[in-house]
């Protein structure tokens, strides 16, 4: 039998072992001793249903936290605020393409969820989402079939592994010169449709998991209430009555992924349209019986924007770069490493600058494609060094908590797991 005090030891060389056999038998070993705990993935859809049909108060706001690196140590102190604060409805969560860049496949990162629970003393549901599983326009126009593939492939690694929430994302697919909103919302509705039907097929038997669409792809227009219910609409007639549908929807309301970079690097000060959002998330509500509107690119708005998504009835926030900022720009984080990331992003990333960026924002909005090819080296820093830079995330994640009223949840999951 595996003993508790193995588990840091067994995510550190799953972490850094490059071999798939082992990697899957190092998180095998994991996955059985979460059993033996009593931590185990979960879908959120139950909450979001009786939410959805208000016979539960809202007023609290889920986060949905996207860990790109030092993910175990971090999901360890997301464990350690939850626990203080009593909270329960909080998810882990990563991106299709941060699952590239950041060298974390689906059965890595949920062992790495499910480990720092157990590491933690938590016990009780994870909820582990699969962020932003989008289909690329491009690719979709030229071979609608392998892109379609791709994503599916990447459903089916994931509900095995136990992510039990999936966002669909093709809103890419809008195509706003359509005449009808209808239109425009068309191939996004119906590709929605076509992979909620795969994740039902695929989902493990007393496991219905929590699906989620867009309208409006992060950093365009606002979205709009006539786009939510064409979408909506839509995708309820090409789905059929026998498959459960969509319990959220993402929406558009001002932000960008990674937010607006200055030339000098700094972060500009967004203006979130929280009118918008409210009404947007009322609608879904009411007239659909959604859990209401989710909100992207959110981590790096102003610190006095976050109690606003519980005031609005927000479902759900995605956050993700502030983390990684932190990281980066922590007192903690070693000096020659960072130059040596910086150095390397100068030189193999050189085609991706864009003719008008400074310096500083080219490093900024590339960095984040350092952390795969970096990994070794920041999982293998000092185990004080890392804990002191997991403290400072670790404070952010306390204020977020705090801010989006999700303490004092616990007895919710409680009454519903």
């Amino acid at each position: 039998m595996i003993k508790m005090g193995d588990v840091e030891k067994i995510i550190l060389e799953l972490a850094l072992n490059e071999n798939p056999k082992q990697k899957e038998e190092l998180a095998g070993k994991i996955f059985e001793i979460s059993r033996q705990a009593g931590v185990y993935p979960a879908s959120i859809n139950r909450i979001y249903q009786v939410r959805g049909r208000s016979e539960i108060k809202g007023g609290f706001t889920v986060p949905a936290i996207n860990l790109r690196t030092l993910t175990y140590d971090l999901a360890r102190a997301i464990f350690r605020v939850a626990k203080k604060k009593s909270a329960g409805t909080f998810i882990f969560e990563i991106a299709r393409t941060e699952m590239g860049y950041t060298n974390q496949s689906p059965m890595e990162y949920v062992a790495f969820c499910l480990g720092a629970a157990i590491s933690e003393g938590f016990s009780g549901p994870v909820f582990i989402q699969g962020d932003h599983f989008q289909v690329k326009q491009d690719r979709y126009s030229q071979d609608r079939k392998k892109e379609m593939e791709g994503i599916k492939s990447l459903i089916r690694d994931a509900v095995k592994a136990g992510f039990y929430n999936i966002d669909i994302d093709s809103s890419t697919l809008v195509d706003l010169s359509k005449p009808t909103v209808k239109e425009q919302q068309r191939l996004n509705y119906e590709v929605c449709a076509e992979l909620t039907r795969l994740i039902r097929d695929i989902q493990p038997q007393g496991i219905e998991v929590s699906v989620g669409g867009e309208i409006g792809e992060i950093g365009g227009k606002n979205s709009t209430p006539e786009e939510l219910r064409a979408f909506i609409e839509g995708y309820k007639e090409t789905l059929g009555e026998d498959n459960v549908g969509i319990s959220k929807i993402s929406v558009q309301t001002g932000t960008a992924h990674g937010g607006v970079v200055l030339p000098d690097g700094t972060i500009a000060k967004v203006k979130l349209d929280f009118d918008t959002l409210m009404e947007l998330s009322k609608l879904a509500r009411v007239e659909f019986g959604l859990a209401g509107a989710v909100q992207h690119g959110a981590s790096t708005l102003p610190r006095e924007a976050f109690n606003k998504f519980p005031e609005t009835e927000t479902a759900e926030v995605h956050l993700a770069t502030q983390f990684q900022n932190i990281i980066y720009e922590s007192k903690h984080f070693p000096s020659e490493l960072r130059n040596k990331i910086y150095d390397w992003i100068k030189r193999e990333k050189t085609d991706e600058r864009k003719k008008d960026q400074t310096e500083e924002q080219f490093i900024y909005k590339t960095r984040k494609k350092a952390l795969g090819p970096f990994k070794k080296d920041i999982l293998s820093l000092p185990v004080e060094v890392r804990r002191l830079i997991t403290e400072e995330v670790e404070a952010e994640f306390e204020f977020l908590f705090d801010k989006l009223n999700v303490v004092n949840t616990k007895d919710l999951i409680a009454k519903y797991y």
